[in-house]
């Protein structure tokens, strides 16, 4: 036993003293713009450098919104889909650990033979009477540990826990999306529930139009050319009902896919009417220097770019030589009883090294392929930072001239309904045809429905900006893990 422990001792300490070879991984810098640009598209107060809010969707005080949201990561089928990446990921990186773990094993065997007369055993005299028939009882123990002299385990440990914050970086990145895409569709949800109250609303004064034009008939005073055009009226606004019901049926479903709901299962929740929620005052949207520490995909392009830098470790650590530490223990008999005595033991241990010597150019091209991988995984992220600052740019300037187009809609929905007003009154004094309140009520309903469709884009287009700077992931962590650390060997 002496033997053994020298040989631990050793193995130990060569184990210490091993290196890790190939490239480190470094985060990659970037240098980020000075500001978000908006000196060419903020609006006043609209924007602040404040950091961004995580539960920005809370800034339009809606409780239904806020309801729907907080379903999302137990009920959302991508997600729930993304969690099992996840776990397959974990599995992997335990695989990858486990190889540089010492590994027993444990046999045992009990076979039954019968030697030929004619054969290996008529070189020999048996004794007179020997039976050529008899049972053989095996047990034994075995032990491998690679010592990892070089760090191929460990590079490919790196990697696989790399791999792994892919995964939780990829489903952060779908909660993103799937939370934004929710909110989108509650918004214009609520747009187009506003356009259908606005036109029920203008179809009803058209009735009233209908009713009056049918009135000075009577008295002689309109023609039925005024009827005509009044009734032609009434069933064009009628006209507008039906597409605005689907399109709010549509955004019903895709809210409920969305939570993994069965069509029309929202359709009673969602039928009370509220209007847009309103967009709060000003908007934090943080510097350009946070993104790359906030967006989920620029961080899955980084946590890439990790595991292909250690997967080329893993090529280079290939080029060097494996050792690693053997044994057996075990016990042979023809009786049962003699597989477990202390005479029948039978051992052997010792180093076992296996050196590279001739691959055929293997070894180097998969260097070589690694180290490009490497690099296209560096381009990806300088990509990946690069979209990402223009996705907030875009959305900066498209949220700020939303908010400029809107002011412009107000001033023409006011001018259109008092337009309407005076047309309405020169018409019941006799000043002017019919068609004069035809058009001005034409032109105030246009009016009402664009500035519905302003505040659902405006609406909308801040869901885009906060979807561009990559904040409302973390709502959609499951409950009690800690999707973060993916360095956890559990």
């Amino acid at each position: 036993m002496s033997r053994l422990r020298l040989l631990l001792r050793l193995s130990a300490l060569l184990g210490l003293s091993g290196c890790t070879v190939g490239p480190d991984f470094h985060p990659p810098t970037v240098a980020a713009p000075s500001s978000w640009g908006q000196e060419r598209g903020d609006v006043a107060g609209a924007t602040s450098a404040a950091p961004v809010d995580p539960l920005w969707w809370r800034s339009f005080h809606d409780p239904e919104l806020s309801s729907l949201i907080g379903r999302l990561a137990a009920q959302n089928l991508d997600l729930r889909e993304a969690a099992e990446r996840i776990e397959q990921g974990r599995a992997q990186r335990r695989i990858a650990a486990a190889q540089g773990l010492p590994h027993l094993d444990a046999q045992s065997s009990l076979t039954h033979q019968r030697m030929s007369p004619t054969g290996f055993i008529s070189l020999v005299t048996p004794a007179p009477g020997a039976n050529l028939d008899y049972d053989d009882w095996k047990n034994g123990l075995s032990a491998s540990w690679e010592l990892d002299l070089f760090g191929r385990v460990r590079r490919d440990v790196e990697a696989s826990r790399a791999d792994l914050q892919v995964q939780i970086e990829d489903r952060r990145g779908l909660a993103l999306s799937a939370l934004s895409e929710l909110a989108q569709d509650y918004l214009q949800l609520r747009g187009v529930q506003a356009r259908l109250s606005i036109a029920e609303t203008t179809l009803t004064l058209a009735q009233r139009n209908t009713d009056l034009v049918v009135d000075r008939l009577r008295n002689g005073v309109a023609t039925t050319l005024d009827i005509a055009q009044a009734r032609a009226q009434q069933a064009a606004i009628a006209g507008t009902l039906p597409p605005l019901r689907t399109e709010q049926a549509a955004l019903v479903n895709a809210i409920g896919l969305l939570l993994a709901e069965p069509p029309r299962a929202l359709g009673a929740e969602l039928a009370q009417v509220s209007p847009v929620p309103p967009i709060p005052a000003s908007v934090p949207v943080g510097v350009p220097a946070t993104l790359v520490r906030r967006r989920p995909d620029v961080r899955s392009a980084e946590a890439a770019l990790h595991a292909a830098t250690a997967r080329t470790g893993v090529a280079v650590a290939a080029f060097y030589p494996d050792i690693a530490l053997t044994g057996m223990v075990d016990a042979d008999g023809r009786l049962a009883v003699n597989a477990f005595s202390l005479p029948s033991r039978a051992y052997s241990l010792g180093p076992q090294i296996s050196i590279p010597l001739f691959e055929g150019g293997q070894l180097r091209g998969q260097l070589q392929l690694r180290k490009a991988q490497q690099r296209e995984a560096a381009i990806a992220f300088q990509r990946t930072v690069l979209r990402a600052w223009t996705e907030v740019d875009d959305a900066l300037t498209a949220y700020a001239e939303a908010q400029r187009a809107r002011q412009d809609i107000v001033v023409a929905e006011q001018q259109d309904e008092a337009a309407l007003s005076a047309a309405r009154q020169r018409y019941q004094q006799g000043a002017s045809d019919f068609l004069n309140v035809i058009t001005a009520q034409s032109q105030l309903l246009q009016a009402r429905n664009d500035l519905s469709m302003s505040d659902t884009r405006l609406a909308t287009d801040l869901v885009v900006l906060y979807r561009a700077l990559g904040g409302g992931w973390q709502a959609a962590e499951p409950a009690g893990t800690a999707l973060a650390d993916a360095s956890n060997p559990s």
